[in-house]
């Protein structure tokens, strides 16, 4: 996924009230503007870090900068939650997911569950139809090792029991971690800081949920998911 136009580099001030952050352009001006993930974003707030912003010109838009990258750890980070949907649709359209690729039909947005929505609905003559749930991850603690989640997230422990209900009933349920940054090799599900969610995906897992994680290479011209990586188990 190429960026529409280059993004701004710039030097982060603060992110705060889980939807802003102030900024430094090159120029020296001072900025606010809005940032799309509402997530802890634990690691990626450091102050004096450099940040890429993207503009946007909108008449309805209060902000005119959005916090789109981050460098951290010494790699260029992927903050927008509202992206890993659209790079894990290209990585299946180009079957860099192989357990995904061969279906006829993707849908997003498919009501299931308990008034819920599945992010992607694929499906094929003469197969089983396939839920997939899409997660941002942007984690990492251990050189290498990406993590989810990084605080409680009733709501992702929900999904995983809902993705259980529909392998039970027959049907492919894929749980697709998107992990925005360019040097993890793995995945660990973190239990020590959501027990809740890692016992809800040892139990997904045991009904059948398929777990699998999309590294990409991310810079300041494009985001790409690229290759996928292993899932540790949970023991």
């Amino acid at each position: 996924m190429r960026f529409a136009s280059p993004l701004v580099p710039a030097t982060l001030i603060s992110r705060y009230k889980r939807f802003l952050f102030d900024a430094v352009l090159e120029d020296g001006t001072h900025i606010t503007g809005s940032c799309p993930n509402t997530g802890s974003m634990r690691g990626l707030t450091t102050p004096g870090s450099r940040v890429w912003l993207s503009e946007h010109d909108s008449p309805t838009r209060k902000y005119r900068h959005m916090f789109e990258m981050i460098e951290a750890d010494g790699t260029t980070v992927g903050i927008n939650t509202g992206l890993p949907n659209k790079l894990a649709e290209e990585a299946i359209l180009a079957s860099i997911v192989p357990a995904l690729s061969g279906y006829d039909l993707l849908k997003r947005e498919q009501k299931y569950g308990l008034q819920s929505r599945i992010d992607f609905l694929l499906s094929g003559q003469g197969r089983p139809d396939c839920y997939v749930e899409v997660k941002n991850v942007h984690f990492m603690r251990t050189p290498g090792l990406a993590e989810f989640p990084d605080t409680t997230t009733k709501r992702g422990a929900r999904h995983l029991d809902e993705l259980g209900d529909m392998a039970e009933a027959g049907h492919r349920a894929v749980m697709l971690y998107v992990i925005q940054r360019n040097d993890c090799d793995a995945l660990r599900i973190c239990g020590d800081l959501d027990p809740v969610y890692a016992a809800a995906f040892r139990r997904a897992a045991s009904r059948g949920v398929e777990a699998y994680a999309l590294a990409c290479e991310v810079s300041p011209e494009e985001i790409r998911a690229t290759r996928l990586v292993a899932v540790e188990e949970l023991i």
